[in-house]
């Protein structure tokens, strides 16, 4: 059974704000009205969300123009992140959302690593464009290389002797 709802935020692959949209009526019951994402469909519900459009179109915009800033700034920018490797060049481990948000806090650029995009962990030596998802409507792109590390000091070196 179908149940209609005033979306109150935007919700992905479902609509924007403002929208009337039919919804399974568990999703509505489970997910949507208890997150307050929606409303159901009454005359008091479409007044509130009239009330509510004109402020959140305000802050929709200063949240778009800050993500276009960001993106800006993030087009400039080139990660080099170094990790150990083994023979024939390949990776000890990986390159992370994680890693890529600390580099870039690094550079007092604060992204979350939830909005960095990543299909899997980057696990080859080489230039690797990251796209980066700021806002539903800006996303930015990153160009982190991923290097070998410089080794510190002799590895093979023997262990000092013990008494």
């Amino acid at each position: 059974m179908a149940t209609e709802v005033i979306l109150r935020e935007y919700v992905e692959h479902l609509g924007n704000r403002g929208e009337v949209v039919k919804v399974a009526d568990g999703y509505a019951r489970n997910y949507l009205l208890p997150r307050g994402l929606a409303l159901r469909v009454t005359s008091e519900a479409k007044r509130q969300i009239e009330r509510e459009r004109a402020k959140a179109e305000a802050r929709e915009h200063d949240e778009r123009q800050a993500a276009q800033a960001l993106a800006d700034a993030l087009a400039a920018v080139d990660l080099s992140i170094s990790r150990r490797v083994g023979d024939h060049n390949t990776l000890y481990g990986s390159v992370t959302t994680a890693d890529i948000a600390e580099a870039l806090a690094a550079r007092q650029i604060v992204v979350d690593r939830r909005k960095i995009l990543l299909e899997d962990a980057l696990k080859t030596l080489g230039e690797h464009v990251v796209t980066i998802k700021l806002h539903r409507d800006v996303p930015a792109s990153v160009t982190v290389k991923v290097v070998a590390a410089q080794a510190a000091g002799n590895a093979t070196s023997a262990p000092a002797p013990t008494e």
